[in-house]
């Protein structure tokens, strides 16, 4: 890699061989090229809160083994007394992310294979690993986001991965957005996508979108930014979704249950958390699906990823193989056994209104009869103003839900069990934290009962799954 990824460099810096790239000083190792990002980028680009500015952690980036380090020119100014001796190993930027982004969109360039994009409100990232899977069951070798790394920063970061392992056949990457700043249009400038997948349109970042029209045209942005001869995979069961197909002049595949679609699923039948049967239906064939997971929605994330594979012109059969052979991605509906005999749902890592209901549905669906069926749920975060009323009207359908016990956790959840409560729900209280509610619910918990722990990572509900395992012994 050449170390020239700004203009302003010193021309000796031409000769450093560079071998990865790092944005954390403490994870810099030998070679290294360290970004050093700082509050007016972080500001410029669309990203909300205040961060630290990372020009004062050159010095420990260099003491880790940097090849080189990449700063603002005023931040170096400011930080003169500490930087100076390093000036001959600085590359100086107008916009430190700019240069990040714009150096991971080169490295796209020369690798050129193709590229799955996946968005939505909800699923992107069991979509993702759903799709990568299928594609590897095709033979192709496939690079995807760890975790949650789908924004301006992770994003790029991944694609860098490229530089030392360019032997990816294709990529599969989810793209998150949070603002109005056309943050998937930016990422598709990164890597412009050859498909596009979109799986839902749904009330979550109202808090900083303002309205639910405004969330489906920054989610069309993907739509919007694929590449000339590229496919959009669009959800026939989400009317906001589906209405993106006039948005894009190419070709569109859809898929659905309720609606017609090119891909879908027939027969469905819920055996038990974690065993779901299906006949898939592609344009080329029907085959039957033994899917280890719950749900209604993960069933369309199944049909997102059928699709994918269509694309890439594998068989029903050997999609429907890749589908059965395939298990949740942890703490997105993961089934966790219990020797004492109950049974956990552990969808702990975000939640919204449609999310933590479809849950519970799948949760009272599930739950074998005379089962006490029981609800952990988090505060739903970044809901906008009207945040407190639309947990009230969530525990109002909880209520209705058929579910015998809710645990609110955390903040506004008190009006999540206020409303479970006026609309007729007996068993309802609140924890203040996700581990009084972890001491709670391993107090009570007895066997045959079915547990949903739904929240957000903000809340940190992994942790009543954790009070659980270490107060309970799991089923082999």
């Amino acid at each position: 890699m050449n170390a020239a990824a700004a203009s302003d460099f010193n021309p000796a810096l031409l000769d450093i061989e560079v071998n990865s790239f790092a944005t954390d000083s403490r994870e810099v190792k030998a070679g290294d090229l360290f970004f050093a990002f700082s509050q007016p980028e972080f500001k410029a680009n669309g990203f909300n809160g205040e961060f630290q500015d990372a020009t004062r952690f050159v010095p420990t980036a260099f003491a880790n083994g940097a090849a080189a380090c990449v700063i603002r020119r005023d931040r170096f100014k400011e930080h003169n007394s500490e930087l100076d001796t390093f000036e001959d190993r600085l590359i100086f930027s107008n916009d430190v992310i700019v240069s990040f982004q714009t150096l991971a969109r080169n490295v796209y360039r020369e690798w050129g294979k193709p590229v799955v994009a996946v968005t939505g409100s909800a699923g992107k990232t069991t979509a993702k690993e759903l799709t990568a899977h299928v594609l590897e069951a095709a033979g192709l070798r496939v690079l995807r986001n760890t975790k949650n790394l789908n924004n301006g920063l992770g994003h790029p970061m991944t694609v860098l991965n490229l530089v030392n392992d360019p032997g990816y056949d294709a990529a599969v990457l989810e793209m998150g957005m949070s603002t109005p700043n056309r943050e998937i249009a930016r990422l598709c400038t990164i890597t412009p996508p050859d498909v596009a997948i979109e799986l839902n349109v749904l009330p979550v970042h109202i808090e900083h979108l303002g309205t639910i029209e405004k969330i489906r045209d920054a989610k069309a942005e993907l739509v919007e930014g694929l590449k000339d001869g590229g496919t959009a995979v669009l959800n026939a069961d989400d009317p906001f979704v589906i209405g993106m197909k006039d948005r894009h002049k190419g070709k569109v595949l859809t898929y659905g249950i309720d609606n017609p679609a090119d891909v879908t699923a027939l027969g469905i039948e819920a055996r038990g958390y974690g065993e779901t049967r299906f006949t898939l239906q592609t344009p080329e064939g029907f085959e039957e699906v033994d899917l280890s997971l719950s749900g209604k929605h993960n069933i369309l994330n199944a049909l997102a990823a059928a699709a994918a594979g269509h694309i890439f012109g594998m068989t029903a059969s050997r999609i429907a193989e890749a589908l059965s052979a395939v298990g949740p991605p942890p703490q997105r509906g993961e089934v966790i056994r219990f020797t004492e005999g109950f049974t956990v749902l552990n969808d702990s890592y975000n939640s919204n209104p449609d999310a933590l209901l479809k849950m519970i549905a799948t949760l009272v669906e599930g739950a074998p009869k005379g089962a006490r069926k029981i609800v952990v749920a988090g505060e739903m975060l970044e809901l906008g103003n009207e945040e407190e009323s639309i947990h009230t009207e969530t525990g109002k359908r909880i209520a209705a839900s058929g579910i015998d016990k809710l645990v609110g956790v955390r903040g506004l959840a008190t009006a999540l069990v206020d409303g479970a409560i006026e609309a007729g729900l007996e068993d309802a209280e609140f924890s203040a934290d996700s581990e009084a509610a972890g001491r709670l619910v391993s107090s009570l918990v007895r066997e045959g009962d079915v547990i949903l722990v739904k929240g957000s990572r903000g809340v940190r509900t992994e942790r009543v799954i954790e009070r659980l395992l270490a107060d309970h012994v799991k089923a082999d």
